[in-house]
């Protein structure tokens, strides 16, 4: 190989560089053909001519120059260099070095060899060889050089400066000394390195030695392929960069990061604890815990000065390997809310010195157990806290109080077993802090838990009992809120008593969350039974409440408006509501029902069988300009009928129609058919428990009843004055045969006054009806419009008060409009058995 500017081996090797033999005189002898290929100078050109020829500058003294260096320089030959006349007439600097022959006589000077490589090839050698020797003396990084089977050939003293690292690792394998899955990890790294000649750049892998498995460094590894001068691969050069404690300081923000996040993600107190130990092991520790006030729970605020006294605690959430030995261990206890802190190997006797009063809300403790390594070991006789030996196996643990405005609210314990490296205090100042911000976290939502329970209170006051019975119907409803997330809701469910033995079934869903959502859902409660004593049609219902929300919407947004301009914002109205209103008549069987956007109710007959009842429902109330439609349905008797609301059939489980039929699976599981719904409409709800839901889900039973033909009796008059005493007649004979002869009297008058009412202002047929069930009802149809409305008569006339005896005599009375007239009714209380 001739000397050339790519040439990467030692410049004056003499099978590649340029050379020239001297003789006393300075006269060239012999030239290489290196010699020949760096100057353009033949051999027959230079050969026998004096080497200062060859300078840039030929004067002999220039020459005596160049020999000068020589003579500050001892030993066997020297470097120096020199400027040369290139062939082509350039000049070119070189670097040279002299190398004696001594065969000449004492006074005369001999022959010499003389090597040439050009200056920049020469510097540029020097700084490889200033770099590797550098490189390798460094202190901050590992350098290794392994041959082609991945064996150390050689290293600087820092290559991996840890425990159990030998000094002489020549010739030794990674797996020698390390961890074998870590020396794995690296080696087939190395290994790919070696084979595809790509470098390895940026990887981060753990080293931990046999010596001291727990310990271990994080390292960065830079790797490149060795070749041999014909290209085969002859070992990998390896850099070692230990970034352990920027990657733990980076691990301890990304965890605080995350640990906030968490605490963020929920305004439950146990979803919020959950989340936070589900972050920290086994990230942190292989377990984590958090322990509460009882107090805590129920929304109410522990004593300020609870850190002096200790208050019972219980264990709200566990993560971890050893999460069950923490359930079925420590559950209700006792213990101070506020520590001093300690040494990491401070357990010995009379622990650690307090802190500071000031520091003493909000210091943890930090406790090395028995043989943990490589911290220093505890003191004979020393009696580590019960709550740092409450995890079998653990080495090390810590516990940080969690404090916010100066009140304890409980503690977040962390424990680290098996292999793990064992707790430092930089991980308990951590600690504190996730602490201190899970303290401010458990606070809000103890708070939020406050104001839950009264809305959830002031939800369930609003609600009818959760159980019903009529004539008609035997009705259970049941109510489960929704999550602390989502925030309790607008929904209700009601059974309202009508007239003639008849029952309101309705479920409404208000749109939104929170007490502004639950008030609405008390004015739409009243709004409807308001309706519903108007004995309306359903879709005229619908109608009358579909006005009211948007008259209400619209005060609200002027509410708004007016406040907006003071600066003091209002919640705004609600969007809306959906309403399922539903009629059920035991006397005909039939129930008519009115929709609006609300999911249709289901019906399982007595034969087992499950059906959705086809509605054609409205528009959400709130919404306005749209007719509702009713649907009349004929149900047999047994039947039962669910109304409910979209948080039972839209769970995040699939789309609305799998909803409805796994309602409809619920349902025959749960018997509705053959136990009493009190007790079957928990099974159909089983699996959602309160506050896993992310809306609230509200159901109503009921199954129909109906009257006997034995227990109703019809007949139709004519408008004649004098059928008033043959209607007479007729309902005491009615009252004899049902064994009624106690409300004889009362209910002679009543039918009286009625059916005389009907002819005098009505005109045309007249049907009169009595209905025996829990009370007595007596009917009196016509076919007027006319409100009847009862006045107070004056002495001098003499009508006017048939109304009035009515209503003296009756338990409660009324009308209600058909599309054929009008029907005013009465009802007395039956005697007592």
């Amino acid at each position: 190989m001739r000397a050339t500017e790519s040439n990467q081996d030692y410049p004056f090797a003499v099978t590649n560089t340029a050379a020239a033999l001297l003789d006393g005189a300075g006269t060239i002898v012999a030239w290489t053909p290196a010699a020949e290929a760096l100057l353009e100078r033949r051999s027959a050109d230079v050969c026998g001519r004096p080497a200062h020829e060859l300078l840039a500058d030929p004067d002999p003294g220039s020459w005596e120059a160049v020999l000068a260096q020589g003579r500050q320089q001892s030993g066997d030959g020297w470097e120096g260099r020199a400027t040369l006349r290139h062939g082509s007439g350039r000049e070119l600097e070189i670097g040279f070095r002299v190398i004696p022959l001594n065969d000449g006589v004492r006074g005369n000077p001999g022959r010499c060899l003389v090597l040439g490589a050009p200056l920049e090839l020469i510097a540029r050698w020097r700084q490889d060889h200033a770099f590797t020797q550098e490189l390798f003396l460094q202190g901050r990084v590992g350098l290794a050089v392994f041959d082609a089977d991945l064996r150390l050939l050689r290293t600087n003293t820092h290559l991996l400066p840890y425990t159990g690292v030998p000094v002489d690792l020549k010739g030794r394998r990674l797996a020698d000394f390390l961890w074998a899955p870590d020396a794995r990890t690296i080696d087939d790294r190395l290994r790919e390195v070696l084979h595809s000649g790509n470098p390895l750049i940026g990887f981060n892998t753990t080293a931990r030695t046999l010596d001291d498995p727990r310990g271990g460094r994080i390292v960065t590894i830079q790797a490149f392929r060795l070749q041999q001068p014909d290209g085969h691969p002859m070992g990998v050069a390896a850099v070692f960069t230990d970034v352990t404690d920027h990657e733990r300081s980076r691990g301890r923000l990304d965890l605080l990061y995350r640990a906030t996040g968490a605490l963020g993600g929920s305004l439950s107190v146990l979803r919020t604890v959950e989340d936070l130990v589900g972050v920290l092991a086994p990230s942190f520790g292989d377990c984590a815990a958090v322990d509460l006030v009882e107090t805590v729970l129920s929304g109410g605020e522990p004593p300020a000065d609870g850190h002096h006294l200790p208050l019972p605690l219980i264990r709200m959430a566990v993560a971890g390997a050893e999460a069950d030995a923490l359930r079925k261990g420590t559950t209700r206890f006792a213990a101070p809310l506020a520590t001093a802190a300690a040494h990491p190997a401070a357990t010995g006797a009379g622990g650690p010195e307090p802190a500071p009063p000031e520091d003493r809300e909000c210091r943890g403790e930090l406790i090395t157990l028995r043989g943990a390594q490589p911290s220093e070991p505890a003191e004979p006789g020393s009696d580590p806290p019960k709550w740092a030996t409450a995890v079998p196996g653990a080495h090390s643990a810590m516990t940080a109080p969690l404090r916010a405005r100066g009140i304890g609210f409980g503690r977040l314990t962390l424990w680290r077993t098996g292999d793990t490296a064992p707790l430092e205090p930089d991980d308990l100042a951590l600690l504190e802090e996730i602490a201190a911000r899970a303290a401010v976290a458990v606070d809000n939502a103890r708070r939020y838990t406050k104001e839950r329970r009264t809305a959830v209170g002031l939800q369930r006051s609003l609600l009818p009992p959760a159980t019903a019975e009529t004539p008609a119907v035997e009705a259970a409803g049941l109510y489960l809120p929704a999550d602390a997330d989502s925030g309790v809701g607008g929904d209700w469910f009601d059974v309202i008593p009508l007239s003639s033995a008849r029952v309101a079934l309705v479920a409404g869903d208000v749109t939104g969350h929170g007490l502004h959502a639950t008030a609405m859902m008390g004015r739409l409660r009243s709004a409807v039974r308001a309706m519903a004593d108007l004995e309306l049609e359903p879709e005229e219902l619908l109608a009358h409440v579909d006005d009211m929300v948007l008259q209400v919407g619209a005060e609200a947004e002027s509410d708004a408006a007016e406040d907006g301009e003071a600066g003091t914002p209002v919640p705004g109205g609600p969007a809306g509501a959906t309403c399922l209103y539903a009629v059920y008549d035991p006397v005909t069987r039939g129930c008519v029902m009115a929709s609006a956007g609300h999911p249709p109710p289901a019906v399982v007959g007595p034969d087992g069988t499950v059906e959705y009842v086809e509605l054609s429902p409205g528009p959400p109330l709130g919404v306005g300009g749209w007719p509702f439609e009713a649907v009349e349905r004929e149900l047999a008797p047994g039947s039962v009928l669910a109304l409910y609301t979209d948080g039972l059939i839209e769970r995040g489980e699939g789309d609305i129609d799998q909803g409805m039929r796994d309602l409809a699976d619920r349902l025959l599981r749960a018997d509705v058919l053959g136990r009493p719904l009190r007790e079957a409409r928990h099974d159909i709800v089983e699996g959602l428990p309160p506050g896993r839901l992310r809306d609230d889900v509200t159901l109503l039973l009921a199954r129909t009843r109906v009257v006997d033909a034995g227990s109703i009796a019809t007949w139709r008059l004519d408008a004649d004055p004098a059928v008033v005493a043959d209607a007479r007649h007729l309902v005491l004979a009615q009252l004899t045969a049902w064994d009624l002869d106690e409300l004889a009297f009362s209910t002679e008058l009543i039918v009286s006054e009625l059916v005389t009412n009907a002819i005098r202002h009505a005109g045309g047929p007249v049907r009169l009806r009595l209905i025996r069930a829990d009370t007595l009802t007596c009917e009196v149809s016509d076919s007027s419009n006319t409100q009847p409305r009862m006045r107070r008569a004056r002495s001098s006339e003499e009508g006017g008060r048939g109304l009035y005896i009515v209503a003296q005599l009756s338990h409660r009375w009324g009308s209600r409009y058909a599309r054929g007239g009008k029907t005013v009714w009465s009802e007395q209380s039956l005697p007592l058995p």
